[in-house]
């Protein structure tokens, strides 16, 4: 029989973490849920200790929020959020892309491609869950051929609380091929080294999923405000 290993507990809430991020990423748990405890442990199969190791580094990404009296919740950004951060990784991403092209090496670059290709099957399958994974390993990819040590750092800092979004901005089948397309453009600026072109695009892609994310939080918005604006009346009558 085979001895059992442990798994060390900074191991284990590093795991759990993943899973939960995972499930807010992708809508599981909804943008101002409260994250329930008890449910979360009995669904991941954890004791509370690695959990809550595991909300706290959540907490510190931005994807969870830690509210007295009220524990965890999925971190919820307003509009004007929204707008103010997708504008900061605008900048962030647009100066990423014009370094990379400039200090990108040939294994970085092949490393792209496979990436770029295998994204290229998710999106054929229409895998939104692998796609966005892969998406994210191309960006982080290009930040690291930036070489710049402090601009990865606050690139990963100000994109950890946009990771469900841009996740979402990816439901609509047309804005979602246009995604896919521009993607197509960054190997091929990387490729020839088009530093400028490839800053001035990735301003663009941002300022798209920016644009994305709003149209489908107003969407969203607006059976509340008619169900709001339905009841007004009965109450004043009553």
């Amino acid at each position: 029989m085979a001895d059992i290993v442990a798994i060390p507990g900074q191991v284990l809430h590093q795991q759990v973490a993943v899973r939960l991020r995972q499930r807010i990423v992708e809508g599981e748990i909804a943008p101002g849920a409260k994250l329930n405890e008890r449910e979360l442990c009995e669904q991941l199969q954890v004791s509370r200790t690695p959990l809550r190791e595991a909300v706290r580094m959540l907490a510190a990404e931005g994807l969870v929020e830690l509210l007295p009296n009220r524990g965890a919740v999925a971190t919820q950004l307003s509009e004007r959020d929204v707008a103010d951060t997708f504008e900061v990784i605008a900048g962030l991403e647009a100066q990423s892309g014009e370094l990379a092209a400039q200090r990108i090496d040939a294994a970085q670059l092949a490393e792209i491609r496979a990436l770029h290709y295998e994204m290229l099957a998710a999106h054929t399958r229409r895998d939104l869950s692998t796609y966005y994974r892969l998406n994210a390993l191309i960006h982080n990819a290009m930040n690291q051929a930036a070489g710049n040590a402090v601009l990865t750092h606050t690139y990963r800092t100000v994109n950890a609380r946009l990771q469900a979004l841009r996740f979402r901005s990816n439901f609509d089948e047309r804005k979602w091929l246009h995604a896919v397309q521009e993607h197509e453009r960054m190997v091929e600026m990387l490729s020839t080294r088009d530093a400028a072109g490839l800053r001035t695009l990735m301003v663009q892609h941002l300022m798209h999923k920016r644009d994305a994310v709003l149209e489908l939080m107003r969407t969203a918005a607006e059976p509340t405000a008619k169900t709001a604006a339905a009841r007004a009346p009965r109450k004043a009558r009553a």
